[in-house]
């Protein structure tokens, strides 16, 4: 695979029909950019919607349930307006779709972030795969990404120690400085098995990997007997032209007896207001902080979703639409 392309793209208008008994017009104000969004659309025959999430208001309705002016999250892809039957499950959501609680005085888009997918990635994932015991160590890679660094402020509640992995030295300090890790290193440029030695003397309990690849070999060669490991994604690969070769890592998983599981957020449908409940009340507590990388306009969906490729963003990147 190579980097997308606006060329890649075409924009095309439809006319959408008038709403049926139990439709919604929702149209966007925040679409989502996501790692998982580069690996998915493989398995999509062309041509066809571009996938994703979005923050959209409700302008019109034939539903009680979502008034006017109520604002819902789902898996719209990318347009600006969609009509939609909520209490009807259709087979390309991602997640489910959600009325937004009031928020404020934090903005809407945080539907996208902290109290949407990237925040029940991380709830899910650490609490229901790691499972973290205080006093633990848990190592995260990507950890300055929409996901990493939730999982991180997270496992700092459940009282552990927290090491982080990213790829610059201004998000390093974003996540020590900000966000209260305990130790983070750049990737790039640090020695990772000293990096491990140091931060870790007892080792990792817990693995949150994001990004795969030749790092998680020599994190999951750290690890404690009985570690658990939650692999949440790929993006160290996302757009190489070629498959990846890595140090092969199951003599670290047989011999230290690592429990390796690869996970979904869906899996959690059934369970996902108790995510973003947790997120909201750990928000209003103060437990937990959040970062947007914000862009502006449609034509810049392309442009937004190579930068969270690149790495270029901290927290969680967005498009505002208008």
């Amino acid at each position: 695979m190579s980097e997308p392309k606006d060329s890649d793209f075409k924009v095309v208008e439809e006319e959408l029909p008038d709403l049926k008994n139990g439709e919604i017009l929702a149209q966007a104000e925040y679409l989502s950019v996501d790692p998982y969004m580069r690996a998915y659309m493989i398995g999509y025959k062309l041509p066809t919607d571009m996938i994703g999430s979005q923050v959209a208001k409700v302008i019109e309705s034939r539903n009680d349930k979502y008034p006017v002016g109520s604002y819902v999250t789902d898996s719209f892809g990318w347009r600006t307006h969609t009509i939609c039957n909520p209490d009807t499950v259709r087979p390309q959501d991602v997640m489910p779709l959600t009325k937004i609680p009031n928020v404020e005085p934090h903005p809407v888009s945080l539907a996208l972030g902290v109290l949407g997918m990237p925040g029940n990635t991380a709830y899910f994932g650490l609490k229901e795969i790691c499972k973290p015991k205080s006093g633990e160590t848990v190592a995260i890679t990507g950890a300055a990404g929409a996901v990493g660094s939730h999982v991180g402020q997270i496992a700092k509640i459940l009282g552990c120690k927290v090491i982080g992995f990213a790829g610059s030295d201004a998000k390093c300090d974003y996540l020590v400085k900000e966000l209260g890790f305990d130790h983070a290193f750049n990737y790039k440029t640090a020695d990772i098995k000293a990096a491990l030695r140091q931060a870790a003397p007892n080792r990792v309990d817990c693995y949150f990997d994001n990004v795969g690849g030749e790092i998680s070999h020599k994190i999951m060669t750290h690890m404690n007997k009985y570690g658990r490991v939650a692999v949440c994604g790929a993006i160290s690969s996302y757009n190489d032209l070629k498959p990846p070769k890595v140090t092969i890592m199951q003599p670290a998983i047989v011999f230290k007896e690592l429990k390796v599981e690869g996970f979904l957020v869906n899996r959690w449908t059934h369970r996902w207001e108790e995510g973003i409940n947790m997120n909201l009340k750990w928000l209003e507590e103060g437990k937990i902080k959040y970062k947007e990388e914000l862009y502006h306009g449609f034509e810049n969906m392309v442009t937004a979703l190579n930068g969270i490729l690149r790495g270029e963003n901290t927290g969680k990147a967005v498009v505002k639409v208008n």
